[in-house]
């Protein structure tokens, strides 16, 4: 390829950007090689989820190991929410968790969405600390105290909804000081039904000002019960609801943000949506999302940005994958992914792919995330469906490489990347043109904080493109 014509490429939004909770509560973390291997794509931001609650004796104990408890039947029983321990902050570090799943998430070409629980009583010393820890990871979203209007968070038992929504905007603006390349969202109770405003808007309406991105969680069904008892018809710890309720709750929720801000326009996202097999069963679960992706797709949402379903792998049915109770490490695939795998290749759903000039070697490709990053297209011509491709390389970037609408990860140690399986699902059906397109986020999943811009891009210099190896037939017939 060294005589290879090559184009400058930027990938900016989508029409609505897809997210992905990746562990919780109710789950744990899954490496993102094996999410993009399944799905073929990567999100615009995987959602992790932690907490911070320094001042009780037990931290950073897990809540569920430190305080186990017969006694327990419902989820946010403990004394404090049973998410991962957030390690970092003035007595901790940056080696272990979040920090180590961030690095995972942004080397593969994604955006990091911390949902963060933080106990209200923290000193401001411990938000600055946490707001330093976040500087290296480039254009990423802080989620704080989510679902504040909800009464099952400790956040919520420990303080006023005065409060916690004062706090918000306290660590909101510790954030925009001492991290300005964090976002924060605000996720809230919305508008109900025959209701106008949003719940507890008293105490939100500073925090809905404050805030960079406005955000609502809704199941389609849920079953809130887990895994105290079993969803059963009758019983009173499930629900399920229409999907164009759960639209126009949306819409009304943004236009009630979007009045408060004196007709300002932010970001709306749902952070957390899906729903719960325990309610639905594996087939219902998959055609409620297909509908609400439908809906999306065929009415004027230029309104939302987008939505993060929860999550890939689940210990109940609200993930992807049910994880194995025999393994932990063992997913079971659900209908809801091979439905959820069709849906986020749609277009509607894919950044956009602008393609610019002719370039030449050395080039330098910026990062800036993953709704504005500069990359290479390189025109390959194909003969017919191969039955062999794959990339050979002889420098170290790490890379996010497309072709034929299949996603591939390349580490700075790989020397061949096998791309066969763009071809297993979409065979071409005779002479092909196609583009492959390399783009390179950062491979330590950091950005370097001493260039001048650092705490938004970072860069990899490109001395040789790697070497095709196509071949049309079997090596021996």
């Amino acid at each position: 390829m060294d005589d290879q014509k090559v184009y400058s490429l930027h990938m900016g939004k989508a029409k609505c950007a897809v997210d992905l909770g990746d562990g919780s509560e109710r789950g744990e973390y899954v490496n993102q090689d094996y999410i993009l291997n399944k799905l073929g794509r990567p999100h615009r931001s995987i959602t992790l989820m932690y907490c911070y609650y320094p001042l009780d004796e037990s931290w950073p104990q897990r809540a569920s190991a430190a305080h186990p408890n017969p006694g327990v039947f419902f989820a946010w029983d403990y004394p404090y929410d049973d998410y991962f321990p957030y390690l970092g902050g003035p007595n901790g570090n940056t080696a272990g968790e979040p920090f180590a799943s961030m690095r995972d998430v942004r080397r593969h070409g994604q955006d990091v969405t911390l949902t963060l629980t933080v106990d209200p009583h923290v000193t401001d010393e411990h938000l600055i600390a946490i707001a330093r820890d976040l500087r290296p990871f480039g254009r990423m979203m802080l989620r704080i105290n989510h679902e504040c209007t909800g009464n099952w968070f400790s956040f919520n038992k420990r303080c006023t909804y005065q409060e916690v929504g004062a706090f918000f905007s306290l660590f909101h603006k510790i954030i925009k000081e001492y991290a300005p390349n964090v976002q924060t969202i605000l996720c809230t109770g919305g508008v109900e039904e025959g209701q106008t405003t949003i719940e507890r808007e008293a105490d939100f309406a500073q925090a809905v000002r404050d805030t960079d991105i406005w955000s609502i969680d809704r199941y389609f069904a849920l079953h809130w019960g887990w895994p105290y008892d079993v969803a059963e018809r009758g019983g009173s710890t499930h629900n399920r609801t229409r999907i164009r309720d759960v639209f126009d709750y949306t819409r009304r929720s943004y236009e009630r943000f979007r009045a408060l801000c004196g007709g300002a326009e932010k970001p709306m996202v749902m952070s957390e949506m899906n729903a719960d097999g325990d309610v639905t069963g594996p087939y219902d679960q998959a055609e409620m999302i297909r509908e609400f992706c439908d809906i999306l797709r065929g009415e004027d949402t230029s309104w939302f940005s987008g939505f993060s379903t929860y999550q890939f792998r689940d210990r109940g049915r609200l993930g992807l994958e049910r994880e194995d109770p025999n393994n932990p490490e063992v997913g079971i695939e659900q209908p809801l992914l091979k439905t959820y795998r069709e849906l986020i290749h749609d277009d509607f759903f894919c950044p956009s792919m602008t393609a610019g000039g002719e370039v030449s070697l050395p080039v330098t490709l910026r990062w800036g995330g993953a709704e504005d990053a500069d990359g290479l297209a390189i025109p390959l011509h194909f003969e017919k469906n191969p039955h062999f491709c794959e990339l050979i390389f002889e420098d170290d970037a790490n890379l996010m490489i497309e072709l034929n609408g299949r996603w591939f990860y390349r580490s700075p140690q790989a020397k061949t990347i096998d791309l066969m399986s763009a071809f297993f699902e979409k065979p071409l059906t005779g002479p092909c043109d196609l583009t492959l397109k390399l783009f390179a986020p950062p491979a330590s999943g950091e950005n370097d904080l001493s260039l001048a811009d650092g705490l938004i891009n970072s860069y990899t210099v490109i001395k040789r493109l790697p070497k095709p190896r196509v071949r049309y037939e079997p090596i021996e017939l």
